[in-house]
């Protein structure tokens, strides 16, 4: 299969040239499966997810506008595809969850950002896809994708208040889980021994 430019995908695309479609699916697919694995609950879920991202890709693409970042671009479409899935009636009936506001200062985090990026990605992601729906959207949108709480409260119709909890939630799942995951390997290795 020939390498082509991204000009020369974008332009491919644009005359929906199969050939450069699939070179595009190809070359940037496990880059989108993971964002759409983060958000779903199984990786059957985060292919079709991520089919449906792609074919937004190509049908939106006359709307890129060559300024700024093409990947930056298409991640967008991918993360609001899965946000868009998570909106879904079904699924939001699901997520709702009510709660009062909780001050940032207030909380207690004992998990970091940097701590969550050293485990390796596929342990990660296991446990993020066992997080409740809402709660994992929530931090992936605010880990991952960076977006704050007033954004993440507009795009998913939740209160800032809310959102902090859903991270603060997410954050305390994660620790709890990554802290009996060490406890079982620390027994493990003191059986071989």
């Amino acid at each position: 299969m020939p390498a082509y430019s991204e000009q020369d995908i974008i332009t491919g695309c644009r005359k929906k040239n199969r050939a450069v479609q699939e070179y595009l699916y190809k070359v940037y697919y496990s880059v989108m499966l993971k964002i759409c694995a983060r958000y779903s609950k199984s990786m059957q879920d985060a292919e079709q997810l991520l089919n449906d991202g792609f074919l937004k890709i190509f049908t939106n693409i006359d709307k890129y506008s060559n300024t700024g970042s093409f990947e930056g671009w298409m991640k967008k479409i991918m993360v609001n595809t899965c946000l868009d899935y998570l909106r879904s009636t079904y699924l939001k009936e699901e997520m709702t969850v009510h709660v009062h506001a909780i001050q940032p200062e207030e909380t207690n985090l004992s998990i970091s950002n940097e701590a969550i990026e050293s485990i390796e990605f596929r342990e990660l992601l296991g446990l993020i896809q066992h997080l409740p729906s809402m709660t994992r959207t929530v931090f992936n949108m605010f880990v991952f994708e960076g977006y704050n709480h007033k954004e993440i409260s507009e795009q998913l119709e939740i209160s800032e208040g809310t959102s902090h909890w859903h991270v603060h939630q997410a954050r305390n799942l994660l620790q709890k889980k990554i802290n009996k995951a060490e406890q079982q390997f620390v027994t493990y290795e003191a059986r071989r021994i």
